[in-house]
């Protein structure tokens, strides 16, 4: 975890650098749309939509993972309580007095 920590960090400080050495103004076009900017705003931009795109592709497993978790969660939680159910039974089998049965036989 801390990794990825650090890795992200790095990351983010060598773009940031990268955005802040590429300053000179450009126009970038899609369809019919332009902007004009600073080529580290676009770049920024350009992170940032790349951001959000893999948060969006990421979501819906995240969410069905969450919902697993969940559901196992609560599974585990039944498993317990009938384990401690089954262990009171056994104790109480246990510690109960059992009446031997008579096995003589009458010869006639």
């Amino acid at each position: 975890m801390i990794l990825f920590l650090l890795l992200g960090v790095l990351l983010g400080a060598v773009s940031i650098i990268f955005i802040l050495q590429n300053v000179e103004p450009v126009t970038v076009s899609f369809f019919t749309y332009s902007l004009n900017g600073s080529l580290a705003l676009i770049l920024f931009l350009a992170l940032f939509a790349g951001v959000v795109i893999t948060i969006l592709i990421l979501l819906p497993s995240y969410v069905r993972d969450e919902f697993r978790i969940s559901r196992l969660k609560k599974q585990n939680k039944d498993l317990e309580d009938e384990l401690v159910a089954a262990k009171k039974s056994m104790h109480t089998m246990a510690t109960t007095p059992t009446v031997a049965e008579d096995n003589t036989t009458t010869v006639i």
